[in-house]
């Protein structure tokens, strides 16, 4: 679910690989050939458009690139000629490099374009500007629905602009965009009553030893023609309409039943299941939570009830007594998200959390982006302090599986691990996850 960087495009120290992988393929090259025509296998293949005002610096590029075997690329001295091409091709380049720095229309506005009319299917920054405001606009442009390579630090070389166009070959491609679904609070409160909503399960490894400890229970909603409803469409309609609770309870209902069914199979696994704010209403709540993980025969110490941040904030009376009575219970408490909130350290230290969860935001990029490794190293540390055991989410590379071991982080959750499956794929997903060579 949910979350570009300051990356600058130059060598890097590689960390060991993680448990159970082979070594890591090198996404870019700068040694001997790199200007001799040598591009990884399909580089050649990509079509670019540069978009550079100073003129000395954009036929460098062309040459670099052209150096680099790349035949299809397209130039513009500003952002007005580039948008007048883009408009103009039958098909969007693979990538856009762009300065920012450019007069008449800036690179932030371009880009902003670009974004809004979906002219490209990535970009990346090509720039000599501070770390901070490349930082920026990067994740405005991610923000926007751009797929983000990264920067390019000036001046360019063949390995740098090697390093940052194999990203869009050995990357992740753009998620596909889902048909837009609409429906509503009936639909959904039908739904729930036919048991169209149901819980998913993403798996959380040890980086000690790759491991699976335990599962997410995410809440899916397949309609009868086999569309997908996204969460972010139907769990709002379920907040507003009061029917969040029924949503906890049977995400509750159903972890605890998959986790015996597991647990049968020999796989003894601590499950997450999300509360809302406005689970929290009232004394009974704990009590509710306690028989079902009873009826289900289920210890309350395999479950963890994962909070937002931004519930530590709201009503902290009423919120730090329902999470004190769920952890006397046994239950496990994580907060959410952590990092996009603004709880204090006061906050956090005098609340009976089990558990951080790093948001996805700032573990993607991290290993080329000296401000999202600063965020973690910063949460791992406070987490440290307080006790607390860490899960990164939104883990998808190597690389940043990789930066999370070497920095000390506890689990990992991520589409590198596995997407999230229904109950009774989890033991096949583990096991490829086990088989996985990377």
């Amino acid at each position: 679910m949910a979350d570009p960087p300051a990356m600058c495009a130059a060598a890097q120290n590689r960390p060991l690989p993680a448990p159970g992988f082979l070594n890591g393929r090198e996404r870019g090259y700068s040694g001997p050939g790199a200007s001799q025509g040598w591009a990884p296998m399909g580089l050649a293949g990509l079509t670019v458009m540069l978009v550079e005002d100073h003129g000395f610096q954009r036929r460098l590029g062309l040459r670099l690139l052209a150096d680099l075997g790349l035949d299809r690329v397209h130039e513009a001295a500003d952002g007005y000629q580039a948008l007048d091409l883009l408009r103009g091709l039958p098909e969007p380049p693979d990538v856009v490099l762009v300065d920012l720095d450019m007069p008449g229309m800036d690179g932030v506005e371009f880009i902003g374009i670009v974004a809004q009319e979906n002219l490209a299917h990535s970009i990346a920054v090509v720039s000599a500007m501070e770390p901070a405001l490349l930082h920026t606009v990067q994740v405005m442009a991610k923000a926007s629905g751009l797929r983000v390579l990264g920067c390019i630090e000036k001046p360019l070389t063949p390995g740098k602009l090697t390093t940052v166009l194999s990203l869009f070959e050995s990357g992740p491609g753009p998620a596909p965009v889902a048909a837009e679904v609409e429906v509503t609070l009936d639909q959904v409160r039908m739904a729930l009553s036919r048991g169209e909503i149901t819980a998913y399960f993403q798996p959380q490894a040890e980086f000690g030893n790759g491991k699976i400890v335990g599962v997410e229970a995410l809440a899916r909603w397949r309609l009868p023609d086999g569309r997908m409803v996204p969460p972010v469409v139907f769990v709002p309609l379920m907040e507003a309409g009061g029917l969040v609770d029924e949503l906890t309870t049977l995400m509750l209902v159903q972890s605890c039943a998959w986790s015996k069914r597991w647990q049968a199979r020999g796989l003894d696994l601590r499950v997450s299941v999300n509360v809302s704010a406005q689970n929290l209403t009232g004394p009974e709540v704990a009590d509710r939570y306690e028989a079902v993980l009873r009826e289900h025969g289920v210890n309350a110490d395999r479950i963890v009830l994962e909070i937002t941040e931004s519930l530590v904030m709201s009503d902290t009376a009423r919120g730090l007594g329902m999470l004190a009575r769920l952890r006397l219970k046994g239950f496990g408490l994580s907060v959410d998200d952590f990092g996009t909130g603004y709880s204090s350290l006061s906050q956090l230290s005098q609340t009976p959390f089990t558990e951080l969860k790093i948001d996805r935001g700032f573990v993607s990029g991290a290993p080329s982006q000296p401000r999202k490794r600063a965020m973690i190293e910063t949460s791992l540390d406070l987490a440290r302090k307080l006790d607390l055991a860490v899960v990164a989410e939104g883990v998808e590379t190597i690389e940043e599986w990789q930066l999370l071991a070497q920095l000390g982080c506890d689990f990992a959750q991520g589409y590198l691990i596995s997407p999230p499956v229904p109950g009774e794929q989890l033991p096949d997903a583990i096991q490829r996850w086990r088989q996985t060579q990377h």
